[in-house]
């Protein structure tokens, strides 16, 4: 990152420099011949705190290129090799764990307990991946006919993209390119431009664990960026993590010239919560799950589908929970932080006015809540709707915002009814005291990834993590087995030694003996 002639006001009116983030390539920071900035925010305080570069066609070609040069070494590099290199950049992320944390914090404006668990979450990756020579062994048959034995090998692709988004800047990357890497490909990351400086830091952590100049490189960018990925001849997969929209373009783009892809999209996550349930333990829940990280996840709980003999309660509870939360700078003790920007925050406040359009009851309007924070941040404060149509955009649209939705259902049958005709898959959740309802459940509702009295089920890192439906293009998940199966490709080799004194020849079509 260097001092650049761009500048905003300060504090006094006087102008300030302003960093600019350049790329990662080669192993070092670069500029690239693209002149285009974007700016990257401060959301906490709501001001322009450093750009980031826009890359050009020409400069992800340059990347890429790097990239390719680095992968026939690195898949030939050792398993123990690239084992020692995963170990040693798990150490070092980990002892510096609070550095990225503060990253996290100031771009993103995630609290600083939310940034650390969410690169504790990204480390469980790196320490599967420390373990990528069980998980990408072959298997072996002997003497399948006479003298013939059979075996097959998982070996790298080359080059692969990973396209990730703005709410955890961390841990995404963290589920793909250590996989990638131990995997024997060198990767092109084009995190997102609104807090970019977490996958830079990566990439230097990298370095310094012993990788080898050009595996991992960092483009920074928009569309631009993007799609010279997702055409890019010497790139043979790419993962990406987004809204469903998008997600659907990266799939269909990038598999029209010939990748492989994993592309996960958006989500509306239900919790239904059933009569026998602990309310208490329902409401903690709710809360956790709908306002962690300001709602900015794809896992977070937006639906709370409550049965009517018990909603009343239910709402009670969580709106007493949430008059005890504190919105504001996440460097300050607070439980939830601002918005990632301004226009982002004002999308999400307007869908309050949409639910009283349609006829919701808003119980608490997070426009009304004190902040703890610069008056310029960008913040909006927990939001509880009651009785929201599943007409409503309220409802349908993917708000990524601290706003919870309660819709009121007779039962069981009305909740699962609900959850299996959205177009989304990606999580869902059930509190229940009733096993038999809740094995019910799981074996009926058609989601990717389920709660059983869990609001955020995310599997850990080796199980795979994705959705059904329209939150999951392509057929791979991310991490666990199926990570590992996406960036090899499998070969079988059949491999006949002849003894000396055979001989012959015989134009028939091979038989087994």
């Amino acid at each position: 990152m260097t001092d650049t002639t761009t500048t905003r006001p300060g504090s006094e009116g006087a102008p300030v420099p302003v960093p600019t983030i350049e790329h990662w390539v080669g192993g070092t920071t670069w500029a690239g011949e693209s002149a285009r900035t974007a700016p990257v925010y401060d959301p906490a305080r709501g001001i322009v705190q450093k750009n980031v570069r826009l890359a050009s066609r020409a400069d992800v070609d340059v990347a890429v290129a790097n990239a390719h040069a680095a992968a026939v070494g690195w898949r030939d590099a050792s398993i123990a090799k690239r084992q020692t290199v995963m170990f040693a950049f798990r150490e070092l992320v980990n002892a510096r764990k609070d550095e990225l944390a503060a990253i996290l914090t100031s771009e993103h404006g995630k609290v600083t307990a939310d940034a650390l668990g969410e690169i504790a979450r990204g480390i469980e990756v790196v320490e599967l991946a420390c373990g990528m020579a069980t998980i990408t062994k072959g298997a072996y048959s002997e003497n399948v006919s006479t003298g013939v034995d059979v075996y097959s090998l998982r070996q790298p692709l080359g080059v692969v993209g990973i396209i990730s988004p703005f709410n955890f800047p961390a841990m995404v990357p963290l589920w793909f390119f250590p996989v990638a890497i131990a995997a024997g490909n060198a990767v092109v990351l084009k995190p997102s431009e609104k807090d970019p400086s977490a996958s830079n830091w990566l990439a230097a952590r990298m370095q310094e664990a012993g990788l080898p100049d050009g595996v991992l490189n960092v483009v920074h960018g928009d569309k631009e960026a993007v799609d010279a990925l997702l055409v890019h001849p010497d790139v043979r997969a790419i993962s990406f993590v987004g809204s469903t929209p998008i997600a659907k373009y990266i799939f269909e783009t990038a598999s029209a010239h010939g990748k492989r892809v994993q592309a996960l999209g958006g989500a509306k996550n239900h919790m239904l919560v059933l009569p026998d349930a602990d309310l208490e333990l329902a409401a903690d829940a709710a809360v956790n799950a709908g306002f962690g990280s300001a709602g900015e996840r794809c896992m977070a709980i937006s639906v709370v589908l409550a049965v009517d003999s018990v909603a009343d309660q239910l709402i009670e509870k969580v709106k007493q929970r949430m008059s005890t939360l504190r919105t504001g700078d996440g460097t300050r003790g607070s439980d939830m932080g601002p918005l990632i920007t301004g226009v982002h925050r004002d999308k999400v406040a307007g869908y309050i006015d949409r639910a009283t359009e349609d006829g919701a009851t808003v119980v608490v309007d997070g426009r009304d809540d004190e902040f703890d924070g610069d008056p310029a941040g960008f913040w909006l404060g927990p939001t509880l709707i009651d009785a929201v149509p599943t007409s409503s955009a309220v409802y349908r649209d993917e708000i990524f915002g601290p706003v919870l939705s309660i819709v009121r259902v007779e039962g069981y049958e009305d909740g699962l009814g609900i959850i299996n005709a959205s177009p989304y898959g990606n999580g869902t959740a059930i509190f229940t005291n009733d096993g038999g309802a809740a094995r019910r459940f799981q074996r009926e509702v058609q989601v990717g990834m389920v709660g059983i009295n869990v609001p955020i089920p995310v599997p850990v890192a080796y199980h795979s993590f994705g959705g059904w439906k329209d939150s999951l293009f392509g057929v791979s998940k991310a991490y666990g087995a199926h990570g590992f199966e996406f960036f090899t490709q499998e070969k079988a080799v059949t491999s006949r030694w002849l003894d000396p004194s055979h001989g012959g020849l015989n134009l028939g079509f091979p038989q087994h003996e």
